[in-house]
């Protein structure tokens, strides 16, 4: 019997719902006004409905759909089966008063929070932004030295980092190689320093409630593993402050089970790949929904844009800092410094994702990509300086033709890249003959890099 039978038939009321471990973690607080309601089961019902991916309904906007119609050589096979592709697209158009202030329109294709996607490095701009609040409410530098002890199974420490320009490790240096080509290891020690009971949490009080973060990344940690986080230190020797690890107790989960595919790939003892005929269960990891991603960009750019409660507490040196290395291509990078199999589109999946092409100096994407079990995920604002082009574009396609998972058989090369390359193009194109109120005043994200 599912969850919704038992509430019908009363074996479940809304005071025993309080506490379950639903999607996005505070369903349980929006439940605690219906204890002792008469309405108390419709309201759980309404509530629920609103995490139940049975029950919502995709948001699609016919401009944005009748946009990519245009343009079947580009697109037809993906509308022709939408689904197949878990495609989801956020497009919001930005345009200035007299005073330069922004204002949003945005157009939605197939859009929906309750869809689960697997969001794989994308966790690693609020991870960015987690880390520089912290250290800005501790009133120590980004750049300051952080060294990261260990002291359960799994852990590890770090004393050197060879890519900065002293050797050392720090927050600074972390956000650098996230933002520049998506390091994992990078985002693990952001994520261990923040904690993950405060990853979610603090998220949650911003209103960012359509996620949740909870493990590392390329590492085979269990879900225990994971709520422990190491212990750092950070300043210089002589003057070190001791953070001690932190252990979550409860673990954000989804209400369903979240299973995709046909099967997926398993290594034995004897080291053997064998293939598990079964849906991979995607139930514990990571989400973070497409309408959020683009929320929280939209909050470290325009910040006055948004409700104060979604703002990030960060210094306008820390802005300026994100802005940057958002923004930076890995060829203008020196420390860290990287060679030319990093090239601009690296990180930038829209516009170039599948060119492999210099980027025009007038134009800047400040971005956070992700790809991992077919997924491929770009959240950007896209800048041309010259024009005076400025728009957001969020998407995510599912590129497993296949239905295995990691097998390393995944079409990024055939249908992601050239699909998220395509689509910026044609947004892009789009907003060179738009028309505009004002020309905006861009100067804000003019650096010098």
């Amino acid at each position: 019997m599912n969850l919704f039978s038992k509430i019908f038939s009363r074996m479940i009321t809304p005071n025993q719902l309080i506490g379950l471990p639903l999607r996005g973690a505070f369903v349980a607080e929006c439940l605690v006004p219906f204890r002792g309601s008469p309405m108390g089961r419709l309201g759980v019902i309404l509530i629920l409905s609103a995490f139940n991916p049975s029950l919502a309904q995709p948001k699609t906007d016919k401009s944005l759909t009748e946009l990519l119609q245009k343009s079947p050589e580009l697109f037809g096979e993906v509308m022709r089966n939408p689904a197949k592709y878990d495609v989801q697209i956020l497009y919001t158009q930005i345009n200035r008063d007299e005073q330069n202030r922004p204002s949003f329109k945005s157009y939605r294709y197939r859009l929906d929070k309750n869809r689960y996607f697997y969001p794989a490095s994308t966790v690693k701009f609020p991870a960015v932004l987690l880390a520089l609040e912290k250290l800005n409410a501790l009133k120590i530098s980004p750049e300051t030295t952080m060294l990261t002890d260990s002291v359960a199974s799994g852990q590890t420490s770090v004393r050197r980092d060879e890519s900065a320009q002293n050797g050392l490790p720090s927050v600074a240096q972390y956000v650098r190689k996230i933002l520049l080509v998506s390091d994992n290891d990078a985002y693990n020690r952001l994520y261990e320093f923040i904690g993950q009971c405060d990853f979610n949490q603090k998220l949650y009080a911003k209103g960012y409630r359509n996620l949740r973060i909870v493990h590392r990344l390329s590492l085979p940690l269990s879900a225990a593993q994971n709520q422990q986080t190491n212990p750092v230190r950070l300043g210089e020797s002589s003057s070190m402050r001791a953070f001690a690890g932190q252990t979550c107790a409860s673990t954000p989960q989804s209400l369903t089970t979240i299973k995709r595919g046909m099967g997926y790939m398993t290594t034995a003892r004897n080291g053997k790949d064998s293939l598990v005929r079964r849906p991979f269960d995607f139930t514990t990891k990571n989400y973070f929904a497409l309408e959020d991603q683009q929320q929280m960009l939209r909050a470290v750019l325009f910040p006055d844009a948004v409700a104060p409660k979604q703002r990030f507490d960060l210094s306008s040196d820390d802005y300026r800092f994100v802005y940057r290395y958002m923004s930076m291509f890995p060829r203008e990078s020196r420390y860290p410094n990287y060679d030319t199999t990093h090239y601009d589109a690296y990180c930038k999946l829209l516009l170039a994702g599948d060119r492999k092409w210099t980027f025009p100096k007038s134009v800047r994407i400040f971005n956070k990509v992700g790809d991992a079990y077919g997924y491929m995920i770009d959240n950007a604002y896209v800048v041309d300086f010259d024009r005076g082009i400025e728009f957001m574009l969020s998407a995510v396609i599912y590129c497993n033709q296949d239905g295995v998972f990691n097998d390393d058989k995944y079409d990024y090369d055939t249908v992601g890249f050239p699909f998220l390359g395509n689509l910026g193009r044609i947004i892009y194109d789009y907003e060179t003959k738009r028309k505009r109120p004002n020309k905006p005043d861009l100067s804000r994200f003019l650096i010098e890099y």
